[in-house]
């Protein structure tokens, strides 16, 4: 079957649906590409490359007619009207929010797959073109910033005085905020993050952030979606305290909040804008669905009267089209993967796989959205039967002080005797004995698990040093010591090729086969 991929004709859309990189992994599927004439041009992919690649170059109405289509952004009912009857339009359609263009797919004897709607468990996360955007927008947010703001992210220190590094907030730790949040720490700044989930305050700090949490938070996971939920009106007073307090003291803000379905919530009130200070920025990546700040415009860059700058971008993932369309044309290809188990270029659609039935908005003209809802997390397993309570001990009669005194007094005078009448040798060695037990205490009990593995290798060096003094003493005059000697060397080489055995295995369980 033929796959087409036209020219994005939405106005800023610099991204195209495959790069010459895809139409090789397309065509190996047993798939025959065409190109519509400078699809790729936006995003430095000449036609050229294509036919390298095995796709042919074709007009708009060869890529519009073929039996699968590739698109990048929603497509408008003309280039819906070009569809051929029966075809697949594979496309970010924006369901939940676009009825309008919902009925006009569905007027149509068509199949179309939304990429926007890849549902959010792990076997899908190859598909989700939601994430792949959302990591390139973080990055550019911050590079936008940087280009709107008054001065250096990065503090220094010159002869000409001291600059203070600029103070970034990151409101949403989501794939997008978590790229900004890298993205800014690089740069130099300090890095302040929020979220309503408190359990990725650990994913902010690996990042480079400070997780800054809303008093008396409460968790907010989203049911299990992947994605933020509605928060509560207590939740969200609260909240606008903290968003005020931080917004008098930051100089960058870059807010990502958004909740599937449903319009940006309004987290930056212009009061809160207002008290910023003069050479501010704010970036609103919500921009499109109505933003998470007061006086952002789609696509449009606001100063407000006390010298706030406002980015309402929404076509951050275009503005690095060579890496966007990238990204985006491999999410295409995995679900092309996921099409066509055969690899013999004839895509079929499972309905009772989750994923596609999630992903599938109408199916020869009959609307299948919304979907039903996925179960993303197991059911909880069921206690087992408490067991009948074992009968306690009887309780041991406590050591009495006497005693105790007695055994310790007897350990102390055979100790002394040893000492009186051994070697001075012997005397060294029980000291160094007993210091190596004090210290290998303290120090190997306070090792943390995971790092056991390479703790195995320092005991092996130990091992070893005692296999080589084990073999020094073999020979001496005194058969004990020959004895003793060789048990030595036996014990320590099974703990040596049992310790790099045991290394190997572990070892192994990282390793890509």
């Amino acid at each position: 079957m033929l796959i087409g991929v036209p020219r994005e004709t939405r106005p800023g859309e610099t991204r195209v649906a495959a790069t010459p990189t895809t139409v090789r992994q397309l065509t190996a599927l047993g798939y025959a590409v065409v190109v519509e004439t400078a699809a790729g041009t936006a995003a430095s992919f000449p036609d050229d490359g294509y036919r390298e690649a095995g796709a042919r170059v074709g007009t708009a109405d060869d890529a519009w007619g073929a039996d699968v289509v590739l698109h990048v952004a929603k497509p408008t009912a003309e280039e819906v009207g070009r569809l051929r009857d029966g075809a697949v339009l594979v496309s970010t359609l924006a369901p939940a929010l676009d009825p309008d263009l919902l009925a006009t797919l569905a007027a149509r004897p068509i199949t179309a797959l939304a990429m926007d709607a890849v549902p959010r468990i792990s076997r899908a996360q190859s598909l989700d073109v939601l994430s792949s955007m959302a990591n390139i927008a973080g990055y550019r947010a911050v590079i936008e910033a940087a280009h709107a703001f008054g001065r250096s992210f990065t503090g220094q220190v010159t002869a000409a005085g001291k600059v203070p590094p600029a103070t970034v907030l990151v409101v949403g730790a989501g794939v997008a905020g978590l790229a900004a949040i890298g993205a800014a720490s690089s740069l130099g700044a300090i890095v302040r993050a929020t979220d309503v989930r408190p359990e990725v305050a650990e994913q902010i700090a690996s990042m480079g952030g400070q997780y800054v949490g809303v008093p008396a938070d409460e968790e907010s996971s989203g049911g299990g979606t992947g994605y933020a939920s509605v928060t509560s009106a207590d939740y969200d007073r609260r909240a606008a305290a903290m968003y005020a307090e931080q917004a008098r003291e930051v100089d960058i803000v870059i807010t990502t909040a958004l909740i599937p379905g449903r319009p940006a919530p309004r987290l930056l009130t212009e009061e809160m804008v207002a008290a910023m200070r003069p050479g501010s920025v704010v970036v609103d990546m919500a921009a499109a669905q109505g933003g998470n700040v007061a006086g952002s415009v789609p696509d449009e860059v606001v100063v407000t009267p006390n010298g706030v700058t406002i980015i309402g971008y929404t076509d951050l993932p275009g503005r690095l089209p060579g890496q966007a369309s990238q990204l985006f044309g491999t999410n295409l290809v995995n679900l092309v993967k996921l099409l066509t188990p055969g690899k013999d270029g004839r895509p079929v659609l499972d309905l009772d796989d989750v994923v596609q039935r999630s992903m599938t908005v109408v199916r020869d003209g009959e609307l299948l959205w919304p979907p039903p809802p996925v179960q993303v997390s197991a059911a909880p397993t069921a206690a087992p039967a408490p067991r009948p309570a074992a009968p306690a001990p009887a309780p041991r009669a406590p050591r009495s002080p006497a005693r105790t005194a007695a055994v310790v007094g007897v350990a102390a005078a055979l100790l002394f005797l040893a000492a009186a009448f051994s070697p001075n040798q012997l005397i060294g060695n029980l000291t160094v004995f007993a210091l190596a037990v004090v210290v290998g205490f303290y120090v190997i009990g306070n090792v943390h698990h995971a790092l056991h593995t390479p703790l195995m290798s320092v005991t092996n060096a130990i091992s070893g040093i005692i296999v080589v003094g084990a073999l020094l003493q073999i020979g001496h005059t005194s058969a004990l010591v020959t004895v003793l000697a060789t048990v030595a060397v036996l014990v320590a080489s099974i703990n040596v090729f049992g310790g790099f055995a045991v290394t190997r295995r572990m070892l192994g369980m990282f390793t890509r086969s």
